[in-house]
């Protein structure tokens, strides 16, 4: 052989090798499981492609202003959402999230989910509510996007799905999830599902359940758990499973697998370090022994519409066979090094002074000398001037503190009743209610500003239901919705309605 030759193939052999390290460096998960021989037959992200040539659309949203939708894609094939294009959009008004579509090809796409044997949701014919487009923004390797923020009485369902597995068949998933928004109660899933919306019977379901309900890990929680119908499994039994560890971090990957007779949980931090496994094993007794899935997917929510959880999603997958803890190991890297998931700030207006004191002023042409005020517990605006008495004044008056439930954005308590803090109660009406310290009050009381929709001022939106915001409607005060379910809810006149002058307190 001629050194030419030599030199030739010593060319050819570098440039395969450096072509394989090219396609090995841009894959991502779905390539990575297909590599492996369990190829995802469903994939839904409303951050990123999970192929590294997939160009298609990761998302629809629908604005409240006129009821337009626009679907969102990766800026270029395989990389982070176009929020650029969602912003745009949504610019001075509202938006939600109708659908999220499915990237395998096989067309699993998620929609708005219809009520089920657990009850149904505030929406015409009880479907549940939709997400809000912008609750959970985050960075993707260092450009904006916005995941899926699951409040209670939302989620998204397909009961049609093709090729996810049914029966006793191997399957396999991940989810990338916010580790500090989780579910007390049932539940926060993603995964597979009856098809009719109603419990039949342990042994229906395998999705991913993330928070404190469930048999227990170590610690306080939340876990990651495997919610297989009438039981959410930390292990193998009711049991506390103390190789299953809280996981606290921000961004939470969440795999859970399962093949005739065995399961595994497994998981790790989403921004950094390797997976590991908290259970791999039997399944549990009687009913759970050999499964009877049927095939449908949920998120958010539980096989029969359970909707009183909550969390955040960012991306996730189902695979056709059982994949092996190498092929994580390889989507776990890609979520680290390649998303690199990060957090960014949930304000986007003026942010509030933490300690300043603020009186709140109506800017509705209607209403314009009319604030944020209380009595008792019951909030209204009232009419409020320099001549109003102290003690009108004091009840028109707020302490902006850091967000109870949420640092990044505000609460505020009243200046005549400390420890006394607006919220949301169970109708979304706001109220003003003691500090009890626990959990939901804290996240009903955190609120975040936006730039006023009405051009001023600030629009103060609910971190813990983010498609809602404070509006005054006939004087009273209610956490709104841009158009559905409740008459409070009306377009009319709603930018308007849900925009506040931050002036100097009265008191």
């Amino acid at each position: 052989m001629s050194l030419l030759d030599k030199f030739s193939r010593t060319v050819q052999h570098a440039c395969l090798l450096l072509g394989m390290y090219v396609a090995a460096s841009v894959a991502r998960p779905c390539d990575i499981y297909q590599s492996y021989g369990t190829p995802c037959v469903a994939a839904h992200s409303t951050t990123r492609a999970l192929y590294a040539n997939y160009t298609g659309e990761l998302y629809q949203v629908k604005r409240g202003s006129d009821q337009a939708t626009i679907n969102i894609t990766p800026i270029s094939a395989g990389e982070v959402a176009d929020a650029a294009a969602q912003d745009s959009f949504c610019a001075r008004t509202t938006c939600l999230i109708t659908i999220i579509y499915d990237q395998s090809g096989h067309g699993n796409h998620l929609t708005q989910a219809p009520p089920g044997g657990a009850g149904s949701g505030p929406e015409a014919k009880g479907y549940d509510s939709l997400a809000s487009a912008i609750g959970a923004p985050v960075t993707v390797h260092g450009k904006k996007a916005y995941g899926v923020f699951i409040a209670p009485k939302t989620g998204y369902r397909n009961n049609k799905a093709k090729h996810t597995a049914t029966g006793d068949q191997a399957q396999g998933m991940y989810a990338v999830l916010d580790g500090t928004h989780y579910s007390t109660f049932c539940c926060f899933d993603y995964g597979n599902a009856e098809r009719d919306n109603k419990d039949t019977g342990g042994g229906k379901m395998e999705a991913i359940y993330f928070g404190i309900g469930g048999f227990h890990g170590s610690g306080r929680g939340p876990w990651v758990q495997a919610d297989l119908e009438d039981g959410m499994f930390a292990g193998h039994d009711h049991g506390r499973n103390h190789k299953n560890p809280s996981m606290t971090s921000r961004f939470v990957t969440a795999v859970v697998k399962g093949k005739a007779g065995r399961f595994a949980i497994r998981g790790g931090d989403g921004a950094s370090g390797t997976l590991s496994t908290f259970y791999n094993g039997k399944r549990p007794n009687g009913m759970y022994a050999k499964m009877r899935r049927e095939g449908a997917i949920v998120l958010g929510i539980g096989g029969d519409n359970s909707n009183r959880g909550q969390g955040t999603f960012y991306e996730g997958a189902m695979t056709k066979g059982y994949p092996s803890d190498k092929a994580e190991a390889k989507v776990q890297e890609d979520i680290v090094k390649a998303a690199k998931y990060a957090t960014t700030s949930l304000i986007s207006g003026p942010p509030f002074v933490v300690g300043s004191r603020v009186s709140l002023r109506v800017t509705t042409p209607c209403c314009n000398t009319r604030y944020i005020a209380h009595s008792g517990a019951t909030m209204k605006t009232q009419v409020v001037s320099s001549k109003s008495s102290q003690q009108l004044k004091k009840e028109a008056s707020w302490i902006v503190r850091g967000g109870l439930g949420f640092d990044g954005c505000f609460s505020f308590e009243s200046v005549d009743s400390p420890g006394h803090f607006i919220r949301l109660d169970h109708n979304y009406r706001l109220e003003l209610a003691a500090n009890n310290g626990k959990k939901l009050f804290h996240e009903t009381a955190t609120f975040c500003p936006e730039a006023g929709l009405y051009g001023q001022g600030s629009s103060l939106r609910s971190w813990a239901y983010p498609a809602r915001y404070w509006r005054h409607f006939n004087n009273d005060l209610y956490a709104a919705s841009n158009g559905n379910p409740y008459y409070f809810d009306a377009h009319w006149r709603f930018n308007e309605d849900v925009s506040f002058v931050a002036a100097k307190s009265f008191a």
